[in-house]
């Protein structure tokens, strides 16, 4: 049960109205992002997310962009972002919960998931590992992102965001159940 309601686009304000409007040329409207229309500000801080992931994905590519995007949405345990992340992985023929990484793929899901778990003391041997493959700018962009990502997941978590229907196929309890064959997967 949602903590806010998602607003109605007939009843937002008109600043919410035109941040509405002009954000329909970036992204789909989400429940997530009707919730934080109800204040433009919080709106526009967590969508840059969006600049910050077309800063990360020339270095990290859009696969790696997602799977880091997915291990830190995963570790916060958000619904939404980490079934988001879950449907664009199954949608392009893989298994999240079977993922084949390299090593620099490796590091980067891991360093992901312990900026999720761990923001306020990140482990020397996991910034290690990932720093080994990027520059200093590189990594200052991939931690604001992945801080802007828990950020987004925190928002989700704490106020209750109900996920979108579009989502529903593809939350973990879904596509396991289609797995073992048991329900249909879409």
């Amino acid at each position: 049960m949602p903590r806010i309601q998602p607003l109605d686009y007939a009843r937002m304000p008109p600043d919410a109205a035109a941040a509405h409007d002009a954000h329909q040329s970036v992204g789909r409207i989400t429940n997530m992002k009707r919730t934080l229309l109800r204040s433009v500000p919080a709106f526009d801080a967590l969508m840059t997310w969006y600049p910050l992931r077309d800063t990360v994905k020339p270095f990290l590519g859009d696969r790696l962009t997602t799977l880091f995007a997915h291990a830190v949405s995963s570790e916060t345990d958000c619904l939404i972002c980490s079934t988001f992340f879950r449907r664009i992985l199954i949608d392009s023929g893989e298994d999240p919960d079977e993922l084949r990484m390299d090593e620099r793929e490796a590091a980067v899901v891991a360093f992901g998931r312990a900026l999720a778990v761990t923001p306020h003391r990140m482990p020397d041997a996991v910034y290690d590992r990932v720093a080994a493959y990027f520059s200093d700018e590189q990594m200052v962009t991939l931690v604001a992102f992945g801080a802007l990502m828990v950020a987004t997941n925190v928002v989700n978590n704490a106020l209750g965001v109900p996920l979108d229907d579009y989502l529903q196929p593809y939350r973990k309890q879904a596509a396991s159940v289609a797995a073992e064959g048991i329900g249909a997967h879409g």
